[in-house]
């Protein structure tokens, strides 16, 4: 008998010789595929059922579907408004009506929430499979801002849950590719952060100053929250003594933070407080790194 049928008379029944036979094969070749069709291209699911059939408990593979459920759930539409920015977002398209007034067009991302509903829960899954992937919590957060739009409710509770996580557990967290230190924590919640000040509605800003304070309840000397808090009182709620506190507090740790010196200025100027917009006009001279600003500052000092 040739060596090559013999060879498949002895695999067990169902397989074939060129079946995967670890969960690496089957993530080599989803990410083969994936890299031809995208994430939810043709054959993806197949190949997601196979997967799963195979190894129902592997964590990539729930990502995997994650990512394929992600992208089923989403279509785009144009919306047409007059406002200069939707969510943060610029326009894909400035015209002018017949009287001359702006019409802008947003391209918006709408969800279906059934397939939205299964991308989380297998996110969840592989969450719960290996609870230090970090990054497939922000996998997971990212997905909850764009589906929440302007009203961030899960986002804001799953980042302060995984806040909680960070500095009661002191897990070490695991990143591809990127070594995790509490620096690099902190850093990634700023960027939800902004995210939420950029998308500017109400309840993002209150997202905002509660992520804002729930990193400060763990460490009540960190200058970029602080700042945050500063930024919060002066643009959202008007409360330019309030917001002097809190960067004044940052100046302390940090004499050069350029933020809180520059919004200090603004804040003297706006109060018309000549007084104060001198005490920290030399501080901007000093560490502006914009040639311009750093002239148009001491003109202003001069006049003064």
């Amino acid at each position: 008998m040739p060596a090559l049928v013999l060879a498949m008379l002895l695999l067990p029944a169902g397989r074939s010789a060129f079946a995967q036979t670890t969960p690496e094969e089957f993530k080599t070749r989803y990410d083969r595929l994936v890299s031809s069709v995208g994430v939810a291209g043709l054959g993806v699911e197949t190949l997601l059922a196979k997967w799963e059939k195979a190894f129902p408990d592997d964590p990539e593979r729930m990502m995997a579907s994650f990512s394929f459920y992600l992208e089923k759930s989403q279509t785009t539409r144009i919306d047409t408004l007059r406002q200069a920015r939707y969510l943060g977002n610029a326009p894909v398209l400035s015209l002018k009506d017949s009287l001359g007034n702006a019409l802008n067009y947003f391209q918006v991302v709408q969800y279906d929430d059934e397939l939205f509903r299964q991308a989380i829960e297998s996110a969840d899954a592989a969450i719960s499979a290996l609870p230090d992937r970090l990054d497939y919590r922000l996998y997971k957060i990212s997905a909850l801002i764009g589906y929440e739009e302007g009203s961030p409710d899960m986002a804001k509770a799953e980042i302060k849950k995984l806040i909680d996580y960070h500095y009661n557990s002191h897990p070490q967290w695991v990143y591809p590719g990127l070594e995790v230190d509490d620096e690099v924590f902190t850093a990634s919640i700023q960027e939800y952060c902004v995210t939420f000040f950029k998308m500017g509605t109400p309840d993002t800003y209150e997202a905002f100053r509660e992520l804002s304070e729930k990193i400060l309840s763990y460490q009540p000397a960190q200058t970029l929250f602080l700042t945050n808090m500063g930024s919060y009182y002066l643009v959202v709620q008007h409360e330019g003594k309030t917001a002097l506190k809190y960067y004044n507090k940052v100046l302390k740790k940090e004499p050069d933070n350029y933020t809180a010196i520059k919004n200090c200025v603004l804040l003297a100027r706006d109060a018309k407080n000549l007084k104060l917009e001198k005490k920290y006009l030399p501080a901007l001279i000093r560490v502006t790194q914009d040639d311009a600003e750093r002239a148009a500052a001491q003109a202003r000092l001069e006049a003064l």
